[in-house]
């Protein structure tokens, strides 16, 4: 009798975990984990073609950017996302008080950031339990995963995980890993960096037990073997993360919250009391830098500048992007631009819609006669 694949996913999972981990095993471990990505690529388009996936939050986004409110139920998502924007959000001292996601716009620094409050997240989410598959989808579209965490229940893994599990990865890179089809030659692997992590023929091999027969593999990072399956499977998304611990009026001990930094060491830590509106500000700013967003300043033909009032966009926009964001009948109008400062090799350069903006740069948009 034929398994299913949620049997064989499962099967190859506990042979993982059963196999002791030493350099004797590190190519099966690595074939199975390929496998393993195989499977669950078929699985999502078997849901997708039965329907399936259809199962999700439909949340417009806005404004500059989306950020996700993800952490455990009753964590204080809700009067966060209250205290950060003008929405209006069910709070309740007990779990599941969010059943919707709620939107609400944050206004900082003349940006628009959109703040999703989400339900919490619990363990096997993305398995669907708790709703976890639609909640999930929400956050594959963010900009920026606010990972919402109560003082005394830090356990941030079990949400990594879970995100994971659905190919979001924090705070990471996809990995600078180039594989081409070829009709003929087998898998042919090259590094142009010493790679420690795995050598080339565990590449191949991996690559080779994912479903590729003919195919070039130029590895320019060291990656591991996570990495490359990441390559493969081509459907990872890469958002940076932060976390907030909240409801630090409850904390006293001083060594506790230096404990705290050093666990979230390789994020930005924001420490809050959302009841006592408590670290709000620092809260706003720390969203805005992380977003990366710049000020554009608009200088209409024949006139002054507005340097009171700049136009937000993210950083690495162009001028392309700009008409974009001003109006769809700019850029089909559009003849050229004069750009001052930071971005300008000279005051008032020409420039063109490929032209790449920074911040604090006066911007001045020609278009064609008539247009």
């Amino acid at each position: 009798m034929s398994s299913t694949i949620e049997e064989q996913i499962k099967a190859l999972e506990d042979e993982i975990f059963k196999t002791q981990k030493n350099k004797n095993t590190e190519y099966h471990i690595g074939k199975l984990k390929a496998k393993i990505a195989k499977l669950k690529e078929e699985q999502e388009k078997r849901r997708s073609s039965g329907g399936k996936a259809g199962l999700t939050y439909a949340v417009k986004k806005s404004g500059n950017a989306t950020v996700a409110l993800v952490g455990f139920p009753s964590v204080g998502k809700s009067t966060i996302l209250n205290r950060l924007t003008d929405a209006n959000s069910e709070v309740g001292a007990y779990d599941f008080t969010t059943l919707d996601v709620v939107p609400g716009v944050m206004e900082y620094k003349f940006a628009k950031i959109q703040i999703l409050d989400l339900p919490g997240l619990i363990k096997d989410a993305s398995k669907g339990k708790g709703r976890g598959r639609e909640v999930l989808s929400v956050v594959r579209a963010a900009d920026l995963i606010l990972f919402i965490i109560d003082a005394y229940d830090t356990n941030i893994h079990v949400l990594i995980r879970e995100l994971e599990a659905v190919g979001i990865r924090v705070n990471s890179h996809p990995a600078d890993v180039v594989i081409s089809k070829t009709e003929v030659g087998g898998v042919e692997v090259r590094s142009t960096v010493k790679m420690t992590k795995m050598d080339e023929e565990m590449a191949r091999s991996v690559v080779s037990e994912y479903g590729y027969i003919n195919a070039d593999v130029v590895i320019r990072e060291d990656v591991d073997v996570d990495q490359l399956i990441d390559v493969l499977t081509g459907n990872r998304v890469y958002a940076k993360g932060m976390v907030v611990v909240n409801k630090i009026d409850l904390v006293k001990d001083k060594e506790y919250m230096k404990g705290l930094r050093q666990k979230f060491k390789g994020y930005d830590v924001v420490f809050i009391s959302a009841e006592k509106e408590i670290g709000i500000p620092e809260l706003k700013e720390t969203i805005y830098q992380n977003l990366d967003l710049i000020s554009v300043y608009l200088k209409p033909q024949g006139k002054e500048a507005d340097m009171e009032v700049p136009l937000v966009i993210r950083n690495g926009a162009t001028v392309g992007d700009v008409c974009d964001t001003l109006h769809r009948s700019i850029r089909p109008n559009f003849r050229y631009s004069v750009i001052w400062g930071r971005s300008a090799k000279f005051p008032g350069q020409t420039v063109g819609l490929d032209h790449v903006l920074q911040d604090g740069d006066i911007l001045s948009i020609i278009k064609k006669r008539g247009g």
